[in-house]
């Protein structure tokens, strides 16, 4: 090894270890089963997950790793190709034209990750004199897409108070002279499971001559009575001028994302998205494996009622047992328990007790907000929930947390 190496990853080595003297040094746990409301987690055995983005239990469905392993043989390991040379199947149509449906758009384009999805909008649409505003709680996704575009395209950028509205009107008022207007907003906010207020931001962006873009990751057949998304738990299916989203959560957790839109958005995205032009287009099997995940939830919403009845049962439960979960009606369940320390802590006993949580502290939210965040899963029975309750009140009483 050269000297600039070894000066390279010392230098690296040293910081990895300031990250563990600051407890926000990230360990993997490696699972040897599929995503489930149990896994078998290296070490640990059986464990009860309630960190997974798995909402309606499709990571595992027989019906949706049929699908992707019937996609496989059909159309091979990976398409070998960039989408406009040679790597379109006729897959990606099908699970193009069911995910603008499923999301009340006229299309929508495909991606290898939401973040790829993310980027490859804000970076292609934009151009110099345009004026974008984001949310202060929006995917760190947006928030680099926003960055990438600036560089770019000299568009300017701004930040409005998470969900303040009249800040977003004040912001909006300031970039009246902009060529264009975008707001982006989450359409579900990871860490705190709260909703966009989207009637009151479509309402402003209608009086401000703004379009409105949502990342709808954590709310793709989560919120709604059909698990359609944020417009449609707002009843403004539709109404949204652009959505994103992944296909790595609710539906079946694979990979993968997508931009939904006009019909001219997804041939524009096509012709200049660069992360379009110059990587290899969403692997067959991911596309075959979410085509069936939504020909699943269309068929049987009863699973996003089951989701909807176990994240109310979870929070009423959790109360009830002296814990204090931040308000709100979506299966992200983050429950406030003080100082990082604490959270780091309630993890580690929580897994002791074989419930997997993960604990978030400063500076990933604020001083004195350090949390574990549950996320609840269709695939969670009552005992399962009820478990995981028992848990809690034996690492809280432990910790003198409850």
């Amino acid at each position: 090894m050269t000297a600039t190496n070894t000066t390279f990853g010392g230098a690296l080595e040293q910081q990895i270890e300031q990250f563990k003297r600051d407890r926000v040094y990230k360990r993997l746990n490696y699972l040897d089963s599929p995503q489930s409301a149990w896994v078998k987690m290296e070490g640990r055995g059986d464990v009860l997950i309630l960190s997974s983005n798995n909402y309606l239990g499709l990571c595992d469905e027989p019906a949706v790793v049929e699908a992707g392993i019937e996609g496989l043989r059909r159309f091979g390991a990976g398409t070998g190709s960039v989408r406009f040379i040679c790597g379109t199947f006729t897959i990606h149509r099908e699970l193009e034209e069911a995910l603008a449906r499923f999301v009340g758009t006229e299309s929508s384009l495909s991606f290898v990750s939401a973040w790829n999805a993310n980027e490859g909008l804000t970076a292609t649409v934009v151009e110099e004199g345009d004026f974008v505003l984001s949310d202060a709680l929006n995917h760190a996704s947006i928030i680099d897409s926003m960055r990438l575009a600036k560089a770019i395209t000299k568009c300017t950028t701004a930040v409005y108070k998470h969900g303040d509205m009249a800040d977003l009107r004040e912001k909006l008022r300031g970039g009246a002279s902009a060529r264009r207007r975008l707001i982006w907003t989450d359409g579900v906010f990871s860490m705190e499971g709260a909703i966009a207020k989207l009637p009151d931001i479509l309402e402003i962006a209608r009086a401000h001559d703004a379009i409105v873009l949502v990342d709808d990751s954590h709310a793709t057949g989560v919120l709604g009575k059909n698990g359609r998304g944020t417009a449609e738990h707002f009843g403004v299916l539709g109404e949204v001028d652009v959505i994103t989203s992944t296909l790595g959560k609710a539906l079946g957790g694979a990979a993968g994302g997508f931009v939904a839109g006009p019909a001219a958005l997804a041939d524009y995205l096509t012709q200049r998205s660069r992360p379009q032009l110059f990587s290899n287009a969403l692997p067959p099997t991911v596309a075959a494996s979410t085509l069936a995940a939504v020909r699943l939830i269309e068929d049987q919403p009863e699973r996003v009622q089951r989701l909807r009845d176990n994240s109310r049962y979870f929070r009423e439960q959790i109360i009830e047992a002296g814990f204090k979960p931040l308000p709100g009606e979506t299966p992200i369940i983050p429950i406030i328990v003080g100082e990082t320390a604490a959270a780091i802590q309630m993890s580690d006993a929580l897994l002791e007790e074989g419930v997997f949580v993960t604990g978030f502290g400063y500076p990933v939210v604020p001083q004195g907000q350090a949390r574990v965040r549950c996320q609840i899963s269709a695939a969670h029975s009552r005992e399962d929930l009820d478990t995981a309750v028992r848990a809690f009140k034996k690492a809280g009483q432990r910790l003198k947390i409850v």
